[in-house]
C-alpha cells in the first residue's frame, strides 16, 4: 500500500492528496533526485494535445496536459472541446522571454524537483534540431515550495 493507494493500475483516478503524501515521503526518505526521475517520466504516460510541434508550445501545453489528467469532483478539468479549463489545482504558466530562453511559473501543489523533471523531459523531447542543449534550472532567489511557498520558477534555455 502506497499511503492509501493499494495495488494503482493505469487507467483509474486516484486521490491527489495521496499522491501528494507519497512524494512527501520520498523526499524525506529517498531525496529530490527521486522526484525528479518521477517527472521526468510523467510525460511518456500523460494525455497531451496532439498539435504539439516546437519547444515553446510544448512548455506551453504542460498547464493543458496537466488539467486534462487531473479530476476534480469527478471532472477532468480540461474541456479538448471547449478549450475550456476548470480551476482548483494551480497551474503552470508559460512565458517566452528570448527567442531561446522560457519562464516556467509552477503554482501546484507538486513537489518542486518532480516539477522540474516535467519540463525537463518535454523540453528535451520538443527541443529544436539546431539545438545543442536544453537546461533547466531553479530560480532559487523566488519562493520555492521546497522552503514553504506556493510556487517556484524555472528558467528554460535551449
Amino acid at each position: 500500500m502506497l499511503l492509501g493507494v493499494e495495488n494503482p493500475k493505469p487507467g483509474y483516478w486516484y486521490n491527489q492528496q495521496d499522491w501528494l503524501n507519497a512524494f512527501k515521503m520520498i523526499y524525506e526518505n529517498i531525496g529530490p533526485k527521486t522526484l525528479y526521475a518521477i517527472g521526468l517520466k510523467i510525460p511518456e504516460t500523460a494525455v497531451w494535445p496532439p498539435e504539439i510541434d516546437s519547444i515553446e508550445k510544448a512548455l506551453a501545453s504542460i498547464d493543458v496536459a496537466y488539467h486534462l489528467n487531473h479530476r476534480l469532483n469527478q471532472k477532468i478539468l480540461y474541456n479538448s472541446e471547449t478549450k475550456k479549463m476548470e480551476e482548483g489545482i494551480g497551474h503552470y504558466h508559460f512565458e517566452l522571454v528570448s527567442p531561446r530562453k522560457a519562464k516556467m511559473f509552477c503554482d501546484n501543489p507538486y513537489p518542486c524537483d518532480f516539477d522540474k523533471g516535467i519540463i525537463t523531459c518535454i523540453a528535451r523531447k520538443f527541443q529544436p534540431p539546431d539545438s545543442k542543449f536544453v537546461f533547466v534550472s531553479h530560480d532559487d532567489s523566488l519562493p520555492c515550495r521546497n522552503k514553504g511557498a506556493d510556487s517556484c520558477t524555472y528558467w528554460v534555455e535551449w
